[in-house]
């Protein structure tokens, strides 16, 4: 049996609109660099602890609330394969079995790949087996989502036209969403990708997503869109502009809303680590912040293990 790792697997579909969405994070995902161990998000309503191995892979994340209730997501690892992720709800210090819930990963490839995901509650209630399948060119073709007392069946169509691709996924027969990817070059930020969500709701045009990235695979718009019934196109709700420096930073968000605009500036304090992450984030005019404690893996065991 051929062995595949399922974490660059799990990257071909970490778009699914399912809410047991597959999906690994990594260091950058967090608009962090380096080998960044611990990272500490102070917010609002409590605080957010990110844990990343050696690799940059994200291992565990804790949501503190209160000194009482907390969530805690950890992903367990077999060399390269995600074997199992468990989401674990803890109200006043005590783990909650029935929200608290166990994925269980396994891959078969004795022909196309097809990877299986079963998830069951702590206090042991079923709760429903996923399985995605691949086409023979590793890319997504059906989902099967099988539930107490019934069976859905996500199919997923894939169809190329000039430097247009687009994914179709349709539930039990019925259009839920289309994801486009495309291209276009820009004289001052060179070749774009732009990828165009859009959502259904019971096979009808519901709303829409359009995000574009420089060649640095920066976000630099996102505009968000509604159907109209009337006028039976999709109609801009708000676009939103961002503006970074040389490094790659963000400075400035411009917004619009019909004819209204506005902006907000970004401020970034750095740490001292060789990749410099942010520690301290404010937003102008609102003058709100964001904090960060970050700590790093030493350099020597971080090169070991990366190169294995």
């Amino acid at each position: 049996m051929k062995h595949y790792p399922l974490f660059f697997i799990l990257l071909l579909f970490s778009s699914l609109t399912s809410s047991q969405e597959i999906k690994q994070f990594q260091v950058g995902d967090f608009d962090l660099r380096g080998n960044v161990k611990i990272c500490q998000v102070i917010t609002d309503y409590g605080q957010e602890i990110f844990e990343f191995d050696v690799l940059g892979r994200l291992v565990k994340v804790t949501t503190q609330y209160n000194e009482d209730d907390k969530d805690v997501t950890s992903y367990s690892f077999v060399e390269e394969n995600l074997v199992e992720k468990r989401v674990e709800s803890y109200k006043d210090n005590v783990l909650d079995l029935s929200s608290s819930m166990a994925h269980f990963y396994t891959i078969d490839s004795t022909d196309n790949i097809k990877v299986r995901e079963q998830i069951i509650s702590y206090d042991k209630e079923f709760v429903e087996v996923q399985e995605y399948q691949f086409d023979g060119d590793n890319l997504l073709s059906k989902i099967v989502v099988s539930h107490e007392d019934a069976v859905d069946e996500i199919m997923v169509e894939h169809t190329a036209y000039k430097d247009e691709n687009t994914k179709t996924y349709f539930e039990n027969g019925v259009v839920e969403k289309s994801i486009r990817e495309s291209t276009k070059k820009n004289k001052r930020l060179g070749v774009l990708s732009i990828v165009l969500t859009k959502n259904y709701l019971d096979g009808e045009p519901s709303n829409a997503i359009e995000e574009v990235r420089d060649n640095r695979g920066l976000l630099v718009s996102r505009e968000v869109f509604q159907f109209d019934m009337g006028e039976k196109e999709f109609v801009s709700q708000e676009k939103r502009f961002f503006d970074y420096n040389e490094e790659g930073i963000l400075t400035k968000e411009t917004i619009r809303q019909g004819n209204a605009t506005s902006e907000k500036e970004y401020i970034f304090q750095f740490d001292d680590n060789e990749q410099k992450n942010w520690v301290k984030k404010i937003i102008t005019p609102d003058n709100t912040f964001t904090t960060r404690k970050i700590s790093y893996y030493p350099k020597t065991i971080a090169e070991v293990d990366i190169k294995g």
